[in-house]
């Protein structure tokens, strides 16, 4: 009896042995392809995330000045309008140009649909009150232009229409926005204007682009390294809209 159990239990540990020695046998990746995989997969991760739910946008124009400024790389959120979630007033949008779609403009949404929007001498009424002004909005031009010579300083009354939205430039002097082309469909919007991730001030001094290029390129490069301390807004980077 005792022998059967000292033999049983010797199996038992020559299995165990050989099971060992099969996991030891196992072939270890490289250290080279542990950090392609994880690459790999953060690069699907990024990809995903840049296709469904965020994006990148660089500003182009003063005419969000001083919340956003020329050479500001924003974050838009693009899932912030889906399931249900409508845009409201005081977002910060990127959509598409009613007249030109294949054109990406950045506004904010000052009238909703079914508001009335009137503008008498730079002063903006929504359903007849004064409407709240968003921190760093401006006007940098003291002049006051008549109506009938254009619609900057003087609209309306007017009435969003149903699934529309009324948005206007921060820096409102400067903007050509709803007050000249018309409101902005829903569907045309393409999500909510996050943090500014990058800023970089414009430089009129940058070189140019002509072939062949590749010299360009080279120029490019010194550029920035040479301006990169000076030409960084660093107290952009992060900043929440």
């Amino acid at each position: 009896m005792d022998s059967d159990f000292l033999i049983q239990e010797h199996k038992q540990l020559e299995t165990q042995k050989e099971a060992r020695k099969f996991l030891n046998r196992k072939e270890r990746k490289p250290l080279w392809r542990e950090y392609l995989d994880t690459a790999i997969i953060a690069l699907v991760a990024a990809l995903l995330l840049r296709i469904f739910v965020v994006s990148a946008y660089r500003v182009s124009s003063a005419s969000m000045e001083d919340t956003l400024f020329e050479g500001d790389y924003i974050f838009v959120n693009k899932l912030a309008f889906k399931y249900g979630t409508d845009p409201k007033v005081g977002d910060i949008i990127v959509f598409k140009y009613p007249n030109n779609p294949n054109k990406d403009y950045i506004k904010r949404i000052m009238a909703g649909p079914g508001q009335v929007v009137q503008i008498a001498d730079k002063v903006l009424f929504v359903d007849g009150e004064v409407a709240p002004i968003p921190l760093n909005t401006k006007n940098i031009d003291q002049r006051i232009i008549p109506a009938d010579l254009s619609f900057r300083d003087n609209f309306g009354p007017f009435t969003v229409p149903s699934g529309e939205y009324f948005v206007m430039g921060d820096n409102r002097d400067d903007s050509r926005d709803s007050r000249f082309w018309g409101t902005v469909p829903l569907e045309n919007i393409k999500g909510k204007a996050v943090f500014v991730y990058w800023s970089w001030e414009p430089d009129p001094d940058a070189p140019g682009w002509g072939f062949p290029y590749i010299h360009n390129v080279f120029q490019w490069i010194g550029h920035g390294l040479y301006n990169f301390p000076t030409h960084i807004r660093w107290s952009r980077l992060g900043t929440a809209l």
